[in-house]
């Protein structure tokens, strides 16, 4: 196929689709730059704030919908859009805008809305990045008020299933999507943690976003196919390519109904073999897909989402209360609780930070912890408080030193006491362990080991430091494998530190969403992983179709290989006599972040 029919992206669903372009263009209206008398300005400000409430009511409606087609959690993502609708330093600075300027409402809305958009657009942080798509619907919402415009109702003269092609998509624009109607969607802006890519995948529309370009080259009502786990669309597929789209569609139906199957079955190979599958919690919204998928516990609950969109850092009572909430998903079950992973492209807009030239290698996870211990200590009182009676651990990302785990548990030490003294109930013991995502944390892990209750790896991580390969450039994708051999030997050192000092050892990483790779992981000797929720059943099917003898033969074989892509064939050999390597076609899940 020719390179000028495929355009690439980002899958954030999962799902093979094809049908027509709708091609769908939500412009924020041209606004013109108009000043009023003196007289009128007044009228101005009470127009802001009457626009104001007009579009807080309507996403308050379009909430009360999600709430009904997608379920609670997903509902909540309309709460962050109201608050930066009604955002008080915000609607000052615009009507001291209106009153010093005589200008209009909507002048001074969108002069205001562009203002912060480029300071935005022009950030590091990748959670504010990804928060341009709310700011941008508001400010359509709001300037269609404003200017006295109707929004458009697309979805109602749409007759066959068709992809929606935009520019980028707003959680309200996604919401009105109806799986009778939308086949798939591809957008030119979103990550898969933006707020339209969560309610894409509850909604189970496959989705692509990222693809860059796509507006340019799928004209409206071309056939287009889209691949929302890999991130692939392909324009004006042949005939042939077709007949292969619609084979691979079925073989997934297939799929779909072994993987149902196969969540309400043990975790156990087909000769006996038990594995523990633990899932990722990233956000609010996993917490109920990993419990129906039946993950035995959270063996990585995210903690970044407290600090998505506000202005202060989250009190001990909110953390507190959201760690309650998840052990009560999973009662009885390990709830493994990371502390702050700051840094990188993951400073909030509540955390001032200095900029960086290379901010993965420099002040970032346990450090901004250890260097910001008032921070640091209102989270640990709150796993203490919420692990009084509960199985909750705590796991510290990107250590590299042994006194990083030792300040750690002299500054819990501290909380605990302080707590009980005043009568609060706190743990007793709380385990904690450490995440391995630096070739520093594999060479001292025997060390590491003798101050850790447990270990998990985070793959990702691992493999971009190891390799120094950065894992978002395109330019680099192929050089970004856990199938080195560099990381296979880590992987084995790891492990064996951890069997030594008779301490749990996982991998919470992308690697153990992938089928393959969490063949290797079994068969080297790991009997923990940690899942991306979508994931679960698919590595299920995987561990109860692989016998452990297989995996492990393959993982021996594997460790004399002396490329990435001699590892691959190896396991690809091994699994062919177990399952059907077709079923795996572009199946590969998205896990993790780490």
């Amino acid at each position: 196929m020719g390179d000028n029919r495929l355009v690439r992206g980002i899958g954030v669903s999962p799902g093979v689709a094809f049908g027509p372009a709708l091609v769908v263009r939500f412009d924020v209206p041209d606004v013109p730059n108009r000043a009023v008398p003196v007289e009128e300005v007044e009228h101005e400000v009470a127009r802001l704030r009457e626009a104001v409430n007009a579009v807080v009511a309507a996403l308050e409606d379009l909430r009360d919908r999600v709430r009904v087609r997608a379920g609670a959690e997903e509902s909540r993502i309309f709460d962050a859009q109201i608050m930066m609708a009604q955002d008080a330093v915000l609607l000052a600075e615009i009507e001291r805008l209106i009153r010093d300027n005589h200008l209009s409402a909507e002048t001074a809305y969108e002069f205001k809305s562009l203002e912060i958009r480029n300071l935005w657009g022009s950030s590091g942080n990748a959670i504010l990045r990804d928060r341009l798509a709310d700011l941008s619907a508001i400010q359509t919402r709001m300037l269609h008020h404003l200017l006295g415009k109707e929004e458009e109702d697309l979805w109602s003269s749409i007759g066959e299933p068709v992809i929606v092609v935009a520019h980028e998509l707003s959680p309200g624009l996604t919401v009105q999507l109806d799986r009778e109607h939308v086949a798939g969607l591809v957008s030119e802006e979103g990550t898969k943690t933006s707020h339209a890519a969560i309610l894409a995948h509850s909604l189970g529309i496959p989705a692509v976003m990222g693809a860059t370009g796509a507006l340019k080259r799928i004209n409206p009502g071309a056939l287009v196919m889209i691949d929302g786990q890999s991130g692939t669309v392909l324009v004006d597929p042949t005939m042939a390519e077709q007949e292969r789209i619609r084979a691979q569609i079925s073989r997934r139906q297939r799929l779909e109904f072994e993987l149902e199957a196969a969540i309400e079955q043990p975790g156990i190979t087909p000769d006996g073999r038990s594995i523990m599958l633990m899932g990722n919690v990233d956000l609010p919204e996993e917490i109920e897909s990993a419990a129906r998928h039946r993950a035995q516990g959270v063996g990585l609950l995210r903690t970044e989402f407290l600090l998505v969109g506000r202005a202060v850092l989250p009190t001990e009572q909110e953390q507190t209360d959201y760690f309650l909430r998840v052990a009560s998903a999973f009662p009885g079950q390990p709830i493994i609780i990371r502390s702050f992973d700051l840094g990188g492209d993951k400073f909030p807009a509540a955390f001032r930070a200095p900029p960086e030239a290379n901010p993965f290698l420099g002040w970032r996870s346990i450090r901004v912890c250890l260097d910001q211990p008032e921070m640091f200590r209102v989270q640990l009182r709150a796993v203490l408080r919420a692990a009084a009676d509960r199985p909750i651990q705590l796991m510290l990302p990107l250590v590299t030193r042994i006194d990083e785990v030792t300040a750690t548990r002299e500054i819990l030490a501290e909380e605990a006491e302080a707590l009980t003294k005043a009568g609060v109930r706190v743990a007793r013991e709380l385990p904690i362990g450490v995440m391995i995502e630096t070739p520093a944390a594999v060479l001292v892990a025997d060390h590491l080991a003798q101050v850790s209750s447990f270990f998990s790896i985070g793959s990702n991580d691992l493999v971009q430091y190891t390799l120094a390969v950065d894992r978002g450039n395109a330019r680099l994708a192929h050089r970004f494998t856990p199938h080195h051999p560099a990381i296979l030997r880590q992987l084995t050192t790891v492990l064996a530190a951890g069997n030594r000092a008779e301490i749990p050892v996982s991998v919470c990483g992308e690697m153990a969403s992938d089928p393959l790779s969490c063949v290797l992981l079994i068969g080297m000797g790991y009997t923990r992983l940690s899942v991306a929720p979508p994931a679960l059943a698919l590595v299920k099917w995987i561990v109860r179709a692989v016998p452990y003898q297989v995996a492990r033969q393959a993982a021996q074989t594997a460790m004399n290989m002396t490329s990435a892509e001699e590892v691959t064939a190896c396991l690809h050999e091994a699994v062919r006599d177990h399952i059907d390597l077709r079923l795996l076609d572009g199946v590969a899940a998205k896990g993790s972040s780490d």
